[in-house]
């Protein structure tokens, strides 16, 4: 299926690793430009030659989420570096579970308001994208966490955040053709990501996490990446609003 995203641009926070990087590829193998932030400069310029090696447009910076100007002024800098926004994908995490104040700030400063600020900048060009051919998106990753709970969490309560704030963007931008979308996934296993750790570190409760999952395994950031570019696409013009939840039903809620 042409997804129809060839000649288009998507900005990717948290593009060089694992969900991140996998969706920056999936965009890249569908013919679209990318852009993508990080912290780390070799990551980064290793991330822009195997994305241009696809025969598409790339380009990175070096960004701390937490710094808004600096967030904004990167997603300005990307609709001027590759003529414009068509997607925003608003991935980076500062992917802590405690409850700590410390842990509070760090989920509020990088993953709620890394959002909402990249959203700011990138409006205007995605509602200019939208007019011109009639779809633009904004994609944010959450995670189950949203909606399970066991015990006191930043991480689950600002993830849980972000779908209610998408949700409000998607209404309020429907008219214009700007859509609002959450992907939530489950455990996602890469060497070098939190699960890898994981089973490295504590083999007993890796193992456990996989018993628990109907399917017997973890998800790959390339399943993640799928499912996120297929809702960006225009394949996917109707639908605004949702999270998409990607987890292998290792959750028990039934969605309506």
């Amino acid at each position: 299926m042409d997804l129809q995203l060839k000649g288009k641009t998507a900005v990717v926070t948290g593009g060089t690793r694992g969900i991140g990087r996998a969706i920056a590829e999936c965009f890249a193998d569908e013919g679209a430009n990318v852009a993508v932030c990080a912290r780390n400069a070799e990551q980064i310029a290793e991330t822009v030659k195997v994305l241009e090696g696809r025969g598409v447009k790339a380009w990175g910076e070096v960004v701390d989420i937490a710094d808004g100007a600096a967030l904004q002024a990167f997603v300005r800098s990307a609709a001027e570096k590759l003529g414009g926004i068509d997607v925003l994908v608003s991935n980076a995490s500062a992917l802590v579970q405690g409850n700590a104040q410390a842990d509070w700030q760090a989920m509020f400063d990088i993953d709620m308001l890394g959002a909402v600020r990249t959203w700011e900048a990138a409006q205007p060009f995605l509602g200019a994208a939208a007019a011109k051919t009639g779809d633009a998106a904004f994609l944010i990753i959450s995670s189950v966490s949203s909606v399970n709970s066991d015990n006191p969490s930043a991480y689950g309560a600002m993830k849980a955040a972000l779908i209610h704030f998408a949700k409000g963007v998607a209404r309020q931008n429907a008219a214009s053709k700007v859509r609002c979308n959450v992907v939530s996934p489950g455990t996602v296993y890469f060497d070098d990501g939190v699960w890898g750790r994981v089973k490295v570190g504590m083999p007993g409760f890796f193992d456990q996490m996989i018993k628990r999952n109907p399917t017997g395994r973890m998800a790959t950031p390339e399943e993640i990446a799928a499912a996120t570019v297929f809702l960006a696409s225009p394949r996917s013009a109707f639908t605004t609003g949702i999270n998409m939840i990607v987890d292998g039903a290792i959750t028990q809620r039934v969605n309506y």
